[in-house]
Protein backbone atom coordinates (compact mmCIF):
# COMPACT_ATOMS: atom_id res chain seq x y z
CA UNK A 1 0.00 0.00 0.00
CA UNK A 2 2.81 2.21 0.22
CA UNK A 3 4.82 4.16 2.97
CA UNK A 4 1.97 6.86 2.88
CA UNK A 5 -0.76 4.95 3.82
CA UNK A 6 -2.44 5.99 7.05
CA UNK A 7 -3.94 4.12 10.03
CA UNK A 8 -7.42 4.66 8.37
CA UNK A 9 -6.73 3.59 5.23
CA UNK A 10 -5.30 0.14 6.40
CA UNK A 11 -8.51 0.21 8.21
CA UNK A 12 -10.81 0.72 5.47
CA UNK A 13 -9.04 -1.68 3.02
CA UNK A 14 -9.28 -4.49 6.03
CA UNK A 15 -13.22 -3.94 6.53
CA UNK A 16 -13.20 -4.73 2.50
CA UNK A 17 -10.69 -7.35 3.00
CA UNK A 18 -13.17 -8.84 5.68
CA UNK A 19 -16.07 -9.46 3.39
CA UNK A 20 -14.47 -11.67 1.28
CA UNK A 21 -12.48 -13.65 3.75
CA UNK A 22 -15.52 -16.36 4.22
CA UNK A 23 -15.23 -16.84 0.51
CA UNK A 24 -11.52 -16.94 0.67
CA UNK A 25 -11.17 -19.57 3.42
CA UNK A 26 -13.41 -21.83 1.92
CA UNK A 27 -11.27 -21.74 -1.04
CA UNK A 28 -8.34 -22.40 0.99
CA UNK A 29 -10.04 -25.12 2.91
CA UNK A 30 -11.07 -27.19 -0.10
CA UNK A 31 -7.91 -26.31 -1.71
CA UNK A 32 -5.38 -27.70 1.03
CA UNK A 33 -7.78 -29.74 3.85
CA UNK A 34 -6.25 -28.34 6.52
CA UNK A 35 -8.05 -25.34 8.22
CA UNK A 36 -4.78 -24.05 9.78
CA UNK A 37 -2.99 -24.10 6.23
CA UNK A 38 -6.25 -22.27 5.07
CA UNK A 39 -6.01 -19.50 7.67
CA UNK A 40 -2.21 -19.05 6.55
CA UNK A 41 -3.32 -18.72 3.26
CA UNK A 42 -5.88 -16.26 3.75
CA UNK A 43 -3.44 -14.20 5.97
CA UNK A 44 -1.27 -14.39 3.61
CA UNK A 45 -3.78 -13.00 0.67
CA UNK A 46 -4.41 -10.02 3.49
CA UNK A 47 0.01 -9.58 3.43
CA UNK A 48 0.05 -9.20 -0.46
CA UNK A 49 -3.45 -6.73 -0.49
CA UNK A 50 -2.27 -4.40 2.39
CA UNK A 51 1.09 -4.53 0.15
CA UNK A 52 -0.51 -3.95 -2.77
CA UNK A 53 -3.42 -1.73 -2.27
CA UNK A 54 -7.21 -1.21 -3.45
CA UNK A 55 -6.40 1.88 -5.52
CA UNK A 56 -4.93 -0.25 -8.95
CA UNK A 57 -7.02 -3.09 -7.94
CA UNK A 58 -10.74 -2.89 -10.28
CA UNK A 59 -12.18 -6.05 -9.21
CA UNK A 60 -11.28 -6.82 -5.64
CA UNK A 61 -12.87 -10.16 -5.21
CA UNK A 62 -11.45 -11.70 -8.40
CA UNK A 63 -7.90 -10.16 -7.43
CA UNK A 64 -8.31 -12.05 -3.82
CA UNK A 65 -9.91 -14.88 -5.55
CA UNK A 66 -6.70 -15.28 -7.72
CA UNK A 67 -4.32 -14.49 -5.24
CA UNK A 68 -5.18 -17.18 -2.74
CA UNK A 69 -5.74 -19.39 -4.92
CA UNK A 70 -2.02 -19.06 -5.96
CA UNK A 71 -0.56 -18.84 -2.74
CA UNK A 72 -2.52 -22.13 -2.37
CA UNK A 73 -1.28 -23.88 -5.23
CA UNK A 74 2.40 -23.09 -4.09
CA UNK A 75 1.23 -25.03 -0.83
CA UNK A 76 0.47 -28.18 -3.00
CA UNK A 77 3.42 -28.01 -4.97
CA UNK A 78 4.98 -28.01 -1.87
CA UNK A 79 3.86 -30.92 -0.13
CA UNK A 80 4.10 -33.00 -3.18
CA UNK A 81 7.79 -32.21 -3.90
CA UNK A 82 8.86 -32.88 0.15
CA UNK A 83 6.18 -35.68 0.73
CA UNK A 84 6.90 -34.88 4.47
CA UNK A 85 4.27 -36.35 5.69
CA UNK A 86 4.00 -39.84 7.81
CA UNK A 87 0.81 -41.31 5.96
CA UNK A 88 0.94 -41.40 2.30
CA UNK A 89 -2.29 -39.11 2.28
CA UNK A 90 -2.99 -37.73 5.61
CA UNK A 91 -6.44 -37.31 7.26
CA UNK A 92 -7.73 -33.67 6.90
CA UNK A 93 -8.59 -31.35 9.08
CA UNK A 94 -12.29 -32.07 10.17
CA UNK A 95 -14.99 -29.53 11.17
CA UNK A 96 -16.59 -30.69 14.22
CA UNK A 97 -20.18 -29.52 15.56
CA UNK A 98 -22.33 -31.24 18.39
CA UNK A 99 -26.17 -29.82 17.66
CA UNK A 100 -27.86 -28.09 15.54
CA UNK A 101 -26.86 -24.79 16.60
CA UNK A 102 -23.49 -25.46 16.06
CA UNK A 103 -24.37 -25.84 12.22
CA UNK A 104 -22.69 -22.31 11.32
CA UNK A 105 -19.32 -24.54 12.46
CA UNK A 106 -19.78 -26.57 9.32
CA UNK A 107 -20.25 -23.29 6.43
CA UNK A 108 -16.74 -24.11 5.11
CA UNK A 109 -16.80 -28.02 5.06
CA UNK A 110 -16.80 -30.48 2.92
CA UNK A 111 -16.91 -34.61 3.48
CA UNK A 112 -13.62 -35.92 4.29
CA UNK A 113 -14.12 -38.39 1.41
CA UNK A 114 -14.04 -35.97 -1.05
CA UNK A 115 -11.11 -33.97 0.41
CA UNK A 116 -9.39 -37.82 0.32
CA UNK A 117 -9.99 -37.62 -3.48
CA UNK A 118 -9.28 -34.38 -4.24
CA UNK A 119 -5.63 -34.93 -2.90
CA UNK A 120 -5.15 -37.41 -5.59
CA UNK A 121 -5.35 -34.69 -8.34
CA UNK A 122 -2.81 -32.88 -9.60
CA UNK A 123 -2.72 -28.87 -7.62
CA UNK A 124 -3.60 -27.76 -11.40
CA UNK A 125 -6.02 -30.18 -11.55
CA UNK A 126 -7.32 -29.42 -8.01
CA UNK A 127 -7.50 -25.81 -8.60
CA UNK A 128 -9.55 -25.67 -11.84
CA UNK A 129 -11.84 -28.08 -10.49
CA UNK A 130 -12.72 -25.84 -7.41
CA UNK A 131 -12.53 -23.14 -8.99
CA UNK A 132 -14.81 -23.70 -11.40
CA UNK A 133 -17.22 -26.55 -10.27
CA UNK A 134 -17.57 -25.02 -6.69
CA UNK A 135 -17.11 -21.28 -7.26
CA UNK A 136 -17.92 -20.85 -10.44
CA UNK A 137 -14.90 -19.10 -11.77
CA UNK A 138 -14.70 -19.10 -15.39
CA UNK A 139 -12.29 -20.68 -16.91
CA UNK A 140 -10.41 -17.56 -18.72
CA UNK A 141 -9.75 -16.54 -14.83
CA UNK A 142 -8.41 -19.79 -13.70
CA UNK A 143 -5.83 -20.42 -16.95
CA UNK A 144 -4.76 -16.78 -15.99
CA UNK A 145 -4.02 -18.02 -12.19
CA UNK A 146 -2.24 -21.22 -13.48
CA UNK A 147 -0.57 -19.10 -16.46
CA UNK A 148 -2.40 -21.36 -19.48
CA UNK A 149 -4.69 -21.00 -21.78
CA UNK A 150 -8.78 -21.19 -20.81
CA UNK A 151 -9.04 -24.31 -23.03
CA UNK A 152 -6.26 -25.91 -21.33
CA UNK A 153 -8.10 -24.97 -17.58
CA UNK A 154 -11.17 -26.46 -18.69
CA UNK A 155 -9.21 -29.74 -19.48
CA UNK A 156 -7.82 -29.83 -16.07
CA UNK A 157 -11.04 -29.51 -14.34
CA UNK A 158 -12.30 -32.22 -16.61
CA UNK A 159 -9.80 -34.75 -16.01
CA UNK A 160 -10.84 -34.12 -12.58
CA UNK A 161 -14.07 -34.54 -12.80
CA UNK A 162 -13.20 -37.69 -14.13
CA UNK A 163 -11.47 -38.90 -11.23
CA UNK A 164 -13.77 -37.71 -8.90
CA UNK A 165 -16.68 -39.97 -10.92
CA UNK A 166 -14.36 -42.97 -10.53
CA UNK A 167 -14.95 -42.93 -6.61
CA UNK A 168 -17.69 -44.85 -5.11
CA UNK A 169 -20.60 -43.11 -4.39
CA UNK A 170 -21.39 -42.44 -0.65
CA UNK A 171 -24.37 -43.18 1.20
CA UNK A 172 -26.44 -40.11 1.18
CA UNK A 173 -29.63 -40.86 3.55
CA UNK A 174 -28.92 -39.37 7.02
CA UNK A 175 -30.97 -41.75 8.71
CA UNK A 176 -29.39 -44.75 7.79
CA UNK A 177 -25.89 -43.23 8.26
CA UNK A 178 -26.83 -42.64 11.83
CA UNK A 179 -28.07 -45.65 12.12
CA UNK A 180 -24.88 -47.39 11.28
CA UNK A 181 -22.73 -45.22 13.42
CA UNK A 182 -24.94 -45.57 16.21
CA UNK A 183 -24.80 -49.72 15.63
CA UNK A 184 -21.06 -49.65 15.12
CA UNK A 185 -20.33 -47.47 18.37
CA UNK A 186 -23.02 -50.04 20.16
CA UNK A 187 -20.89 -53.03 18.85
CA UNK A 188 -17.82 -51.23 19.54
CA UNK A 189 -18.59 -50.49 23.51
CA UNK A 190 -19.51 -54.51 23.89
CA UNK A 191 -16.58 -55.94 21.92
CA UNK A 192 -19.67 -57.54 19.09
CA UNK A 193 -17.28 -58.82 16.53
CA UNK A 194 -20.59 -60.25 14.75
CA UNK A 195 -22.26 -56.87 14.99
CA UNK A 196 -19.14 -55.04 13.67
CA UNK A 197 -18.36 -57.08 10.77
CA UNK A 198 -22.39 -56.51 9.60
CA UNK A 199 -21.70 -52.86 9.77
CA UNK A 200 -18.46 -52.76 8.03
CA UNK A 201 -18.07 -53.07 4.40
CA UNK A 202 -15.53 -55.94 3.45
CA UNK A 203 -12.93 -54.02 1.83
CA UNK A 204 -13.30 -51.12 4.69
CA UNK A 205 -10.35 -48.79 5.13
CA UNK A 206 -9.09 -47.55 7.95
CA UNK A 207 -6.75 -44.22 8.15
CA UNK A 208 -5.80 -42.85 11.38
CA UNK A 209 -3.27 -39.98 12.15
CA UNK A 210 -2.28 -40.37 15.42
CA UNK A 211 0.96 -38.32 15.44
CA UNK A 212 2.97 -38.57 18.61
CA UNK A 213 -0.19 -39.12 20.80
CA UNK A 214 -1.05 -42.13 23.22
CA UNK A 215 -3.12 -43.69 20.51
CA UNK A 216 -0.66 -44.23 17.90
CA UNK A 217 1.00 -45.15 15.74
CA UNK A 218 -0.37 -43.82 12.37
CA UNK A 219 -1.39 -46.42 10.33
CA UNK A 220 -3.57 -47.26 7.35
CA UNK A 221 -5.57 -50.48 7.40
CA UNK A 222 -7.42 -51.92 5.20
CA UNK A 223 -10.53 -55.19 4.85
CA UNK A 224 -12.66 -55.37 7.91
CA UNK A 225 -11.06 -58.02 9.85
CA UNK A 226 -7.88 -55.77 9.99
CA UNK A 227 -10.52 -53.16 10.92
CA UNK A 228 -11.81 -55.20 13.79
CA UNK A 229 -8.27 -55.93 15.19
CA UNK A 230 -7.58 -52.62 15.88
CA UNK A 231 -11.39 -51.49 17.58
CA UNK A 232 -10.92 -54.75 19.50
CA UNK A 233 -7.51 -52.46 21.01
CA UNK A 234 -9.51 -49.59 22.14
CA UNK A 235 -13.13 -51.68 23.82
CA UNK A 236 -12.29 -49.42 26.92
CA UNK A 237 -12.40 -45.97 25.15
CA UNK A 238 -15.58 -47.19 23.34
CA UNK A 239 -17.48 -45.95 26.35
CA UNK A 240 -16.25 -42.65 25.69
CA UNK A 241 -17.12 -42.51 21.84
CA UNK A 242 -20.37 -39.97 21.11
CA UNK A 243 -22.00 -39.30 17.78
CA UNK A 244 -21.49 -35.75 16.09
CA UNK A 245 -21.43 -34.04 12.70
CA UNK A 246 -18.20 -34.23 10.91
CA UNK A 247 -18.06 -32.37 7.93
CA UNK A 248 -21.29 -31.89 7.95
CA UNK A 249 -22.36 -36.31 8.07
CA UNK A 250 -22.33 -38.40 10.78
CA UNK A 251 -19.54 -39.38 12.92
CA UNK A 252 -17.88 -39.77 16.05
CA UNK A 253 -15.88 -38.11 18.69
CA UNK A 254 -14.14 -40.04 21.52
CA UNK A 255 -13.52 -37.68 24.80
CA UNK A 256 -13.44 -38.79 28.19
CA UNK A 257 -14.25 -35.70 30.01
CA UNK A 258 -13.72 -32.53 28.14
CA UNK A 259 -10.57 -34.24 26.77
CA UNK A 260 -10.93 -35.19 23.11
CA UNK A 261 -8.66 -38.18 22.24
CA UNK A 262 -10.22 -38.52 18.85
CA UNK A 263 -12.36 -37.14 15.56
CA UNK A 264 -13.51 -40.09 13.43
CA UNK A 265 -14.47 -39.61 9.99
CA UNK A 266 -17.38 -41.82 8.27
CA UNK A 267 -17.98 -42.54 4.64
CA UNK A 268 -20.94 -45.09 3.84
CA UNK A 269 -21.53 -47.12 1.10
CA UNK A 270 -23.82 -49.99 0.38
CA UNK A 271 -25.50 -49.79 3.48
CA UNK A 272 -22.07 -50.48 5.39
CA UNK A 273 -19.20 -48.31 6.93
CA UNK A 274 -16.59 -47.99 3.77
CA UNK A 275 -14.32 -45.87 5.34
CA UNK A 276 -13.01 -44.57 8.52
CA UNK A 277 -10.45 -41.47 8.94
CA UNK A 278 -9.42 -40.79 12.46
CA UNK A 279 -7.64 -37.64 13.88
CA UNK A 280 -5.78 -38.67 17.07
CA UNK A 281 -2.61 -36.32 16.85
CA UNK A 282 -2.90 -34.02 20.02
CA UNK A 283 -1.43 -31.28 18.32
CA UNK A 284 -3.62 -30.90 16.06
CA UNK A 285 -6.77 -31.41 17.74
CA UNK A 286 -5.45 -28.88 20.13
CA UNK A 287 -4.73 -26.68 17.33
CA UNK A 288 -8.41 -27.31 16.01
CA UNK A 289 -9.79 -26.41 19.15
CA UNK A 290 -11.71 -29.52 18.51
CA UNK A 291 -12.49 -29.60 22.50
CA UNK A 292 -14.06 -26.00 22.88
CA UNK A 293 -16.48 -27.32 19.91
CA UNK A 294 -17.44 -29.47 22.03
CA UNK A 295 -18.77 -26.88 24.41
CA UNK A 296 -20.14 -24.46 22.20
CA UNK A 297 -19.88 -22.47 18.68
CA UNK A 298 -16.00 -21.69 18.49
CA UNK A 299 -15.33 -17.87 18.86
CA UNK A 300 -15.34 -16.47 15.64
CA UNK A 301 -11.49 -15.35 14.36
CA UNK A 302 -9.92 -12.08 15.21
CA UNK A 303 -10.19 -9.00 12.80
CA UNK A 304 -7.41 -9.67 10.69
CA UNK A 305 -4.61 -6.69 11.53
CA UNK A 306 -3.04 -4.99 9.38
CA UNK A 307 1.30 -4.96 9.28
Amino acid sequence: MGASATDSDIELLAERFEEHRARLRSIAYRMLGSLADADDAVQETWLRLARTGADEIGNLGGWLTTAVSRICLDILRTRTSRREDSLDMPVPDPIVAVDPEQESLLADSVGLALLMVLDTLEPAERLAFVLHDVFAVPFDRIGATLGRSPAAARQLASRARRRLREAPEPESDLRRQRSLVDRFLAAARGGDLDALFEVLDPDVVLRADAGDGPLGPSRVVRGAAGVIAQAQHYTPLARFGRRVLVNDAPGLIVAPGDRVLAVMALTFGGGRITRIDILADPQRLERLAVARSIDGPTAPDPHLQGS
